[in-house]
């Protein structure tokens, strides 16, 4: 398995904050015809752009999802990039640093995405490459859809000179391109089979520490964590969420090294749970 060290020249890992704006829909929609006719293109099909401008933004959302990591040009960066960055100033950036922590943890329910975290961390599959899965709302395809193909293509660097699936319960990171956010933490969590087994609690607690551990190597100050290995991996919403803050609490006691950590939560039952976990162990 590859450590920092050994991937961090791979891949540019410098966070230049780049200028945004707001498009109007006519602007957005000239930029998907071009992004289009690449990726139909690539793709040996037809272009048609008589589509609204919503049909033709799902449409390279779906195609960028199925798309291998395969090298683009410059203009088609640039375009992307000019596109993705409207679209997250719409949805608005949300403040970490307005939020209510206590013992340097804050608990936040809303789109991962919004935030303006020094880090957030993405549950990933092992291939470490993004979900392929057209128009998916698991967290890997959001994340992936949204900081833009970059990340898939930093992430196909990585898996290639690491030669072999990622572990779970380690963690990679890149960065996050056109998110308001700097850097994606990749992690891959444990898959859950009939019942939770021993392995699988100390593999989720190990995404946590690992998480962490790349973000004081990178003396980062916020990381924001989505919730590991629930969903469609299997693992009970309560006990993941023991499991995440016990990690976090006892890695902020054993390091004094102050971070800020945002448990992200989207669904309100899992908002429930964390208030009731949190209020426990403070």
């Amino acid at each position: 398995m590859l450590t920092l060290d050994e991937y961090k020249d791979m891949i540019n890992l410098e966070y230049e904050q780049k200028p945004a704006e707001i498009l109007s829909e006519e602007e957005k929609s000239k930029i998907c015809d071009e992004m289009l006719a690449v990726l139909l293109e690539e793709r040996n099909e037809i272009a048609a752009f008589s589509y609204p401008y919503k049909v033709k933004r799902d449409l390279i959302w779906g195609y960028l999802n199925q798309r291998l990591p395969n090298p683009v040009s410059p203009r088609f960066l640039e375009i992307q990039d000019k596109l993705f960055r409207s679209e997250i100033l719409e949805n608005g950036i949300v403040n970490v640093s307005s939020f209510e922590y206590r013992n340097n943890i804050a608990l936040w329910q809303g789109d991962i995405t919004r935030l303006d975290a020094d880090a957030i961390v993405n549950a990933a599959n092992n291939a470490l490459l993004g979900c392929f899965i057209p128009h998916h709302k698991c967290i890997d395809n959001v994340i992936h859809s949204r900081a833009g193909v970059q990340v898939r293509l930093d992430c196909s660097k990585i898996m290639g000179a690491q030669g072999e699936p990622e572990p779970a319960g380690c963690a990679k990171i890149t960065r996050a391109y056109n998110l308001p956010s700097k850097y994606i933490i990749h992690t891959v969590g444990p898959m859950v089979g009939v019942r939770v087994t021993d392995e699988d609690r100390r593999v989720l607690r190990n995404c946590y520490i690992s998480s962490l551990n790349l973000a004081k190597q990178m003396k980062l100050q916020s990381i924001a964590f989505c919730c590991i290995s629930t969903g469609i991996f299997g693992f009970p919403n309560d006990e993941a969420a023991a499991i995440a803050v016990g990690a976090v609490k006892n890695w902020l006691l054993e390091t004094d090294y102050e971070l800020r950590v945002i448990f992200d939560v989207f669904l309100d039952k899992d908002r429930e749970i964390y208030e009731d976990v949190l209020k426990n162990t403070r």
